[in-house]
């Protein structure tokens, strides 16, 4: 009863703790230090948010960025959780110098950190673990603890070992998406106690593809799986990023009875067939500020608000990743939109 009392305890701050519904989309939200943010990914711990996201900027944040926000609204750089590049990243992958597309989430009493390492072009390529029990670094108990490779791509592979997200699905298994270009989005089981494959040896499953000639790259990445309503949701992102304003990235969104799918769009069409639902997308309106909106993460609060973060390149600052965010709405027909698109 004691620890029945506590969780209470414990639901009822996080719950007092919810920060007041963001706006709708416009150019001077969020704010503060946004400025450069790619692939980010949003979480909250206490009163304090917090984003993990590439590694590009300024020093300090070089390897994976990080930054907080007492409510939503202003960012400022915060501890970045790694000092230098883990010895066996290095070792599984030359030349690499910086990391990648981090997930974050809170599984077993502590936090996951997954994030990518790899080279432009290349699906030699890995995905690493870092957890801690704390997001708070003045906090007892943080400290990023390396728990080493997690899958690994080499070239001849069919996939690239980048781009991780995990999620539970509802009987408890825990999972791992992850993927760019090659043939597509891959669904890898985990053990929960370890985080990593349940099976080394099993042969992922495939979620998402887009069809094109032989020899052709599918130009699909970043998939982020979540449940809602009896369904699990994949946001993924189609086309090129990393063109600045000339970025023709989009995110679509489909949705799936099964962690496992297959996912379909409104429409019906396939993820396994280059389909899906547009949620966000810019490149096709001339006068829009912010272009090629991809790579989203989602996240849910305590009193059910879901939450879209992105990166969009800014056309007034020469085309500078900047960190995007608005709340998701469900409309009547069970079909999320962004607020402000």
């Amino acid at each position: 009863m004691r620890r029945l009392a506590a969780a209470l305890a414990l639901l009822s701050a996080t719950a007092s703790a919810q920060a007041p519904t963001p706006p709708a989309i416009d150019d001077a939200w969020p704010r503060g230090d946004v400025v450069p943010v790619h692939d980010p990914v949003l979480i909250r711990e206490g009163k304090t948010w917090h984003v993990f996201s590439t590694g590009i900027g300024r020093e300090g944040q070089g390897l994976l960025a990080h930054r907080t926000s007492p409510d939503l609204t202003t960012w400022t750089a915060a501890t970045p959780p790694f000092a230098t590049l883990p010895a066996w990243a290095l070792a599984a992958v030359p030349g690499a110098k910086n990391l990648w597309a981090p997930d974050i989430s809170f599984v077993n009493g502590r936090y996951r950190l997954y994030y990518s390492v790899s080279t432009f072009g290349s699906n030699r390529s890995a995905i690493g673990l870092a957890t801690s029990a704390t997001l708070d670094p003045a906090a007892p108990g943080y400290g990023w603890r390396d728990e080493g490779l997690v899958v690994q791509s080499r070239p001849g592979d069919d996939f690239n070992a980048i781009d991780p997200n995990f999620v539970a699905d509802a009987q408890g298994r825990h999972w791992l998406s992850l993927g760019s270009f090659w043939t597509g989005l891959k669904l890898f089981r985990l053990d929960p106690t370890t985080g990593k494959p349940l099976d080394p040896r099993a042969k992922p499953i495939a979620i998402a593809s887009r069809p094109v000639p032989a020899g052709a790259p599918s130009i699909v990445e970043a998939p982020f799986i979540f449940e809602r309503g009896g369904f699990y949701w994949l946001i993924a992102s189609y086309d090129y990023c990393c063109k600045g304003v000339n970025s023709t990235y989009y995110t679509v969104i489909a949705r799936a009875t099964s962690v496992e799918g297959p996912f379909l769009g409104k429409d019906g069409s396939a993820m396994l067939k280059g389909g899906g639902t547009i949620l966000l997308r810019a490149d096709l309106q001339e006068k829009q500020r912010f272009r090629g909106p991809g790579h989203a993460g989602h996240f849910r609060d305590a009193d059910g608000t879901d939450y879209l973060v992105w990166h969009a390149y800014d056309r007034q600052k020469n085309g500078a990743p900047t960190l995007r965010l608005a709340q998701l709405r469900w409309g009547a027909d069970g079909w999320p939109t962004v607020a402000g698109q």
